[in-house]
């Protein structure tokens, strides 16, 4: 497996592969019409955003071969602390260690750019595969709430954060 920084070449890749993943954790919590509708256009223009001006941003690809597996997606918000913004994996390699690996790597670069700093994520709720991934990778719930994922659809949201503490030991393994 292969780690390297994602660019504007990658945002069509990243962009299906976000796109995968929802329509396969997804399923139940969001309507299919969603799923498979509107949701391809707007993560491709969203990456290509995200591509063109990466300040204040991380981005990481787990690659084998020429497939995309994983990527993960780091920036700030006003309160100072570091948000992953999104970690996937693709469908059918979820289990696999890549999530695990992509995420330390993620705690890593917030441990050297941004030291001190607690790191966060949003789950949905609902999601069950991915917050028993988050809670075994040490992630506490710090609150809960709804999130309008678009007009007329809206879920449940759960936020893990690691501390500073947590983040630098677990970037350090």
């Amino acid at each position: 497996m292969r780690f390297r920084n994602g660019t504007r070449a990658d945002s069509d890749r990243i962009a299906a592969l976000h796109t995968a993943s929802w329509r396969d954790a997804y399923v139940g919590l969001m309507p299919p019409e969603f799923l498979n509708g509107p949701l391809a256009d707007s993560h491709r223009a969203k990456w290509r955003a995200r591509t063109e001006d990466a300040s204040g941003r991380w981005l990481m690809l787990a690659e084998e071969g020429d497939e995309l597996v994983g990527f993960i997606h780091l920036d700030t918000v006003r309160d100072g602390r570091v948000h992953v913004d999104n970690l996937h994996v693709r469908p059918g390699r979820t289990g696999t260690g890549i999530g695990y690996r992509l995420l330390r790597r993620g705690f890593a670069w917030a441990a050297d750019a941004h030291p001190g700093r607690d790191v966060f994520l949003e789950v949905l709720r609902g999601n069950a595969r991915a917050i028993t991934f988050y809670e075994r990778a040490g992630g506490l719930v710090t609150a809960e709430r709804p999130l309008t994922v678009a007009p007329g659809i809206e879920v449940g949201e759960i936020e893990y954060i690691w501390t500073a503490d947590a983040v630098g030991r677990l970037a350090a393994l």
